[in-house]
């Protein structure tokens, strides 16, 4: 019982998981009943795999490295149950051992997250991840992205710190007085831990896995990629040791573009909340959208 509190959860829409991009146009230029007609006439079609699929194959390949499964993978999917047989055939089909799913017809699955227990729910629909981050889940948007696979066996994932792993209350004092304000303010608050963000739990839940590993084995990777520079990296590195929580890497860049590190770092996919961070890095990784903070007030 108690490993199965620590496993890890993570839920995927069938479009973050698999290329719908061509079935999707033809649900946008002849709606929903050609949508339907599509998929049935084409369920024993495989679908190619999409951009969130290599991070999925990775996160389930943990398992074969443990006495037991302490990773899986659900989907959430606004398919219909008969338009989502050519989804399950695809699992199959590509072998990934996925075998609990929702779909909902047409409905934001955004509801099940809870139920099924997920750290993090990874989509293409930008309103059902706003609606999981106001619920209080870690969510992201899938961003497009012609990047392929990280070579290496080893799952790399990468965060930005403010409004993700971090609460967005530094970020707001940056908004809003600028950036001597900000490092004066980080400066004095050194050894004051931030709030968690929406992606702390989830940054744990990994945490957990890798400390089931020898380090130099683990399979799992993680990084720090920020803007902040010194003397703000004081605050992120306490803060981060009064979590217990480790994080491999730690990139201050000083505001330096994100990109070239994330590809140098070999991230499979890298988490920021700011849309233009997130266009730049897709050039690069895969990369998933967190609609949190200030940076995403919603008016």
């Amino acid at each position: 019982m108690a490993v199965q509190a620590r496993k890890l959860v993570v839920a995927i829409s069938s479009r973050a998981l698999f290329d719908l991009d061509a079935s999707h146009r033809i649900f946008e230029q002849d709606g929903k009943e050609a949508y339907c007609q599509f998929q049935v006439a084409h369920e024993d079609e495989p679908l190619d795999p999409g951009v969130a699929y290599p991070l999925v194959r990775k996160l389930l390949s943990i398992n074969d490295r443990l006495p037991e499964p302490l990773v899986e993978v659900i989907l959430l999917s606004r398919n219909s149950a008969d338009t989502g047989l050519r989804v399950f055939n695809s699992i199959e089909h590509h072998r990934l051992d996925i075998s609990r799913a929702a779909f909902t017809g047409g409905q934001s699955p955004f509801g099940y997250i809870q139920a099924f227990g997920a750290h993090l729910f990874l989509s293409s629909n930008a309103e059902d991840v706003v609606r999981a981050l106001d619920a209080g889940h870690a969510a992201a948007t899938i961003f497009p992205s012609a990047t392929g696979a990280n070579a290496s066996d080893q799952l790399r994932i990468a965060f930005d710190g403010d409004a993700v792993l971090f609460s967005d209350e530094s970020e707001r004092i940056y908004q809003a007085e600028g950036l001597q304000a900000f490092t004066a303010n980080e400066k004095a608050e050194a050894r004051t831990p931030m709030t968690g963000g929406p992606f702390k739990e989830f940054l744990a839940a990994l945490h957990y896995i890798q400390t089931r590993f020898e380090a130099e084995a683990s399979p799992i990777r993680t990084a720090l990629v920020t803007a902040r520079g010194a003397p703000a990296h004081e605050r992120v590195v306490r803060t981060l040791r009064t979590w217990n929580i480790r994080i491999d890497e730690g990139l201050f860049l000083g505001g330096m573009e994100k990109g070239p590190f994330l590809k140098a770092f070999g991230a499979d996919i890298f988490f920021d909340d700011q849309q233009g961070h997130c266009e730049s890095a897709s050039r690069h990784v895969a990369t998933g959208h967190v609609p949190h903070g200030v940076s995403n007030t919603r008016r």
